[in-house]
């Protein structure tokens, strides 16, 4: 294990040489006496550590093998994402949203373009709803897909990353079809879509979904009832439902829990309440649960693509509100006011009013919600995200208290966070 460690006698040089400067005062209150007294000891995993999945430091205190105390510190990937997108035009922002959850970038388009669309009231087209659905369960399963592989990963299951990814390629093909780019294609616009889909991209949807169940089957097979899985998820890491809620938990971590909670569900967007679907949940609230919750999401994004596909309308992928939406491409070669429309658009952008909105939605690994407030301007005077990843890091503590050391990465990888969705 790639970790530094320091003697419990000790202590203030831990403090001094890390992000809690200071010392041993400044850590009284948040290791207990025992760490003060040199009876347990303090050990730093990370920021470097591989198994942290992102630059995530934790101050451990351990008695012998025993978790005491886990304080998570953030902030090493900061990147000025929220101040950028306030000193940018509305859709200019939207390129800066798919850096936050990096294997979820939709989600994140998704939730910053309903806060736009609720400030201005811009309507959406039915075709470009059930795209977006679409787009938006695919980016579901990919981030499942990613989460699957490295969690197998830091218990040693290496084949499971090998499989993962395998179909997680051909879903990163379809995005490039859409829009142009495998990873982060800013491909959700206000008022609707960037472009129709293209002419190949539903049948090559369709036969990702004839062949995927029976991956889902492949992943079971190695996971699910293996006794060395079983051994090292089942009864690890429980959160009761109360503590779940306490922190602010969401997504598969909350439901693990057994908490009936899904923004799908819960507060319908996109048309979602038009879909069938179910929201499974745990019993437990272990890293098993939290595991075997994101394996039957798998089942039900394929389930929601297959309705959508059945419902796809025809019409426009984008609202025709001029004021807020750029002229078709085609029109630009035959229409000087269009092209006189399409250069302001993009130089000036539109107004939006001086008011506040937020709105959230299920992204794999839980709520984003995006505060978004107008200054009358063509610029919002504040835009701030609630990310799942900073929530979930938060209640390490209560998921790894009285745990072993080894338990501890099993833990970290269960509630599927991203630090660029943490550090914004």
């Amino acid at each position: 294990m790639a970790v530094s460690h320091v003697e419990g006698t000790s202590v203030g040089a831990v403090a001094q040489e890390s992000t809690w400067e200071g010392n041993v005062e400044e850590l009284r209150g948040l290791v207990s006496d025992r760490a003060l007294t040199g009876e347990t000891m303090l050990l730093n995993m990370g920021p470097h550590h591989p198994s942290t999945h992102g630059v995530l430091r934790l101050l451990l205190e351990l008695d012998g093998e025993q978790i005491v105390t886990c304080l998570p510190d953030v902030g090493f990937l900061h990147t000025g994402i929220e101040k950028n997108i306030e000193a940018k035009t509305y859709e200019k922002g939207v390129t800066l949203t798919d850096r936050m959850d990096y294997l979820s970038p939709m989600s994140n388009n998704m939730v910053f373009c309903l806060a736009i669309e609720k400030l201005v009231d811009l309507d959406v087209p039915a075709r470009a709803q059930v795209i977006r659905v679409i787009c938006l369960e695919l980016s579901r399963i990919s981030s499942h897909l990613v989460w699957l592989g490295t969690h197998a990963l830091d218990l040693g299951a290496m084949s499971v990353f090998l499989y993962a990814f395998r179909e997680r390629e051909m879903i990163l093909n379809m995005f490039e079809m859409l829009s142009g780019q495998r990873l982060m294609g800013s491909y959700f616009r206000p008022g609707g879509v960037w472009r129709d889909l293209t002419p190949d991209f539903l049948p090559t949807l369709e036969k990702f979904l004839d062949y995927f169940p029976a991956k889902i089957d492949d992943y079971e097979s190695l996971l699910t009832n293996n006794p060395l899985w079983i051994d090292r998820t089942q009864g690890i890491g429980v959160v009761e439902p109360e503590d779940a809620l306490a922190w602010g938990m969401s997504g598969p971590s909350l439901r693990g829990s057994g908490v009936n909670w899904d923004i799908r569900k819960a507060m319908p967007y996109s048309g979602y309440e038009q879909y069938d679907f179910h929201v499974p949940l745990g019993e437990h609230g272990d890293v098993y649960d939290r595991f075997f919750i994101r394996i039957l999401e798998l089942r039900e994004s394929v389930k929601i693509i297959r309705q959508a596909i059945q419902k796809l309308p025809g019409g426009p992928f984008r609202s025709q509100n001029r004021k807020f939406v750029p002229p078709p491409r085609a029109e630009l070669g035959q229409s000087m006011e269009a092209v006189i429309h399409h250069f302001k658009l993009w130089t000036e952008g539109f107004s939006a009013p001086d008011a506040e909105v937020y709105v959230s939605v299920e992204s794999p690994r839980g709520e984003i919600g995006c505060y978004l407030h107008g200054t009358g301007g063509n610029k919002p005077r504040r835009v701030h995200f609630k990310t799942p990843s900073y929530m979930h890091i938060g209640a390490l503590p209560v998921m790894t208290k009285d745990h072993f050391i080894a338990d501890l990465v099993a833990i970290i990888g269960s509630v599927d966070i991203v630090l660029g969705d943490c550090d914004r």
